[in-house]
């Protein structure tokens, strides 16, 4: 996803005079998982913004020719990068984003540039202390191996139904992976994995400040990844704010993939209707 793709979408969001929704993906994903999130945003008047994290390719298929150019990318590193993107708006966004992208969602919040947030089975940040047996083995194909943190990993199949696909039905998780499936920064799990042992962790989120702004976490009932106990901890966390409203739903039946997945526009119509009460 190039540079001027993103500062593209930033100039027709200004020239709209709409309020921006900006869609932040995570790990293994990239921005044209959003598409179909865009057109019902835009539909209720909302101008999308799909960016990419730094140097993501336009396509699936690129990413699978290039997996190498994943390698590297830290959570302050896309925090920054998002944030200089947002600054570049002339209206206060709403930010929607799924796993990491949904704690690249809360800092971009902790930070005052988001006028309202959703978190989508989002990473924890720094403090949330649950960790759950099948998170670890989520994130096993990238933990196990420390010079992966330097590395871009992609998923098998099997990992990826796991982590991502496990709750619907084996067909529906091959068509998802061939999809929408690509290979990810160590990174970030890593940052994630030893935050509470790093005072300096990029994954720090402002919870309590004034400027955060209205907070939906949305939870997936099944998901693998980021189990319940990840998110109410989050939520618990955010719920602190005396300044803003802090909510948290949790999604029947639905795995991590349930942004991609045949359900994904009750979670989209959640997230649209959360947002709407605000901006």
């Amino acid at each position: 996803m190039s540079a001027e793709h993103d500062i593209e979408q930033i100039e027709q969001a200004n020239a709209s005079g709409r309020t921006p929704a900006v869609f932040v993906h995570g790990l293994w994903l990239l921005p044209s998982s959003w598409d179909r999130w865009a057109e019902v945003f835009a539909a209720a008047g909302y101008a999308p913004v799909l960016p990419g994290w730094p140097d993501d390719p336009g396509t699936v298929a690129e990413a699978h020719a290039h997996p190498e150019v994943f390698a590297g990318k830290t959570v302050g590193r896309v925090a920054d990068h998002f944030a200089g993107l947002i600054g570049a708006l002339s209206r206060k966004p709403v930010v929607i984003g799924h796993s990491f992208g949904g704690l690249l969602a809360q800092i971009i919040a902790g930070r005052g540039l988001s006028a309202a947030t959703v978190a989508i089975d989002p990473a924890p940040f720094q403090g949330v202390l649950p960790l759950p047996i099948s998170s670890l083995r989520a994130s096993a194909p990238v933990l196990t191996n420390p010079a992966n943190r330097h590395r871009a990993v992609p998923l098998t199949f099997e990992q990826f139904r796991f982590a991502f696909a496990n709750a619907v039905d084996a067909a529906e998780a091959e068509q998802l992976y061939e999809t929408f499936a690509v290979a990810a920064p160590g990174a970030p799990l890593f940052q994630a994995a030893t935050a509470n042992l790093n005072p300096w962790s990029e994954t720090k989120v402002d919870s309590t400040g004034p400027q955060r702004g209205p907070l939906l976490i949305v939870s997936g009932e099944k998901d693998n990844t980021v189990p319940w106990a990840i998110a109410e901890a989050s939520y618990k966390k955010q719920a602190r704010n005396e300044h803003a409203v802090t909510e948290i739903v949790e999604m029947p039946g639905r795995g991590h993939s349930l942004t991609i997945d045949s359900g994904w526009r009750e979670v989209c119509d959640t997230a649209l209707s959360f947002v709407q009460r605000f901006a």
